[in-house]
């Protein structure tokens, strides 16, 4: 079997692989729920790629994320409940049906009457979603206003993502500064569960420190995940630094001291300042 440009092929490719006789073994057995893990870690190589700025990676990346969906979507079609060709016609459908001011007759204009629009009609297909669910004896979607914010999202996209709803209905900080006033009500509230040697306490007030850097996060524009991933990147350069200097000097992690690393660390920090002038 070739290579080729066209989606059919790799449809074809996974068909073979998940043949019960001449199969592949290990993709024969997968599950949805064992696919899962494999689903996110390719979304978050393809945001390392774009990170990086990397077009080889990002290619190569967004064509492991293509096959995640054709996996998911084989699997579907042998349960019949769909295949590739619905998760194609899905998604057209959604994106002609929400974009109305492009494909048919609309008055939005503007960037924020787009997303006015945008919204109005993801509420009406959320109706649809919940009469077919219905139909089909399934249970509801979660109720609430908070309800579309999905649990399965990691951590911080899910407490940027409530905080979001909150907002829409007008329960939100009025600008940052009150924000920085509640994280150090947080920092002095985790002191104090430090000092009571409570662990599940700690746990509790360092998970509302961070929700409420989240916040202040969403208010000046700065995606706290991406936040998150820029200063692990640094870490990591830093760290690098940190080990490049030791081993050229003999020595090891291991052996070295924290002050030794530290002023390494702070080395590192002032090349790193002189390099942004």
């Amino acid at each position: 079997m070739q290579p080729s440009k066209d989606i059919a092929r790799l449809i074809e490719i996974m068909e073979a692989l998940r043949q019960p006789v001449t199969g592949c073994p290990w993709d024969i057995v997968q599950t949805f729920e064992t696919i899962k893990p494999y689903t996110l870690e390719e979304a978050y190589e393809v945001a390392d790629a774009i990170e990086r700025n990397d077009m080889d990676d990002l290619c190569d990346e967004l064509g492991d994320l293509l096959l995640q969906v054709v996996f998911h979507a084989r699997m579907a079609e042998e349960a019949g409940d769909f295949s590739f060709g619905d998760v194609v016609e899905a998604i057209t459908r959604k994106m002609i049906r929400r974009h109305p001011h492009v494909f048919a007759r609309s008055d939005a204009d503007t960037p924020r009457a787009v997303k006015l629009q945008w919204d109005q009609i993801k509420q009406a297909e959320k109706a649809e979603r919940s009469e077919r669910r219905a139909r089909r004896g399934l249970p509801a979607e979660n109720k609430g206003h908070l309800g579309s914010v999905q649990r399965s999202f990691p951590a911080l996209v899910e407490a940027l993502k409530l905080q979001e709803r909150a907002a829409k209905v007008g329960f939100d900080w009025s600008s940052p500064e009150p924000i920085l006033d509640k994280i150090e009500e947080e920092i002095a509230e985790l002191r104090e569960a430090l000092k009571s040697n409570d662990k599940a306490k700690v746990a509790d007030e360092l998970g509302d420190l961070i929700f409420a850097v989240v916040n202040i996060g969403r208010h000046v524009g700065a995606d706290p995940e991406m936040a998150l991933r820029g200063t692990n990147t640094k870490f990591r350069r830093r760290f690098g630094h940190i080990e490049t200097e030791l081993e050229a000097s003999g020595e090891s992690l291991q052996e070295s001291t924290l002050e030794r690393m530290e002023g390494l660390w702070q080395a590192a920090k002032a090349i790193e300042r002189q390099l942004d002038v």
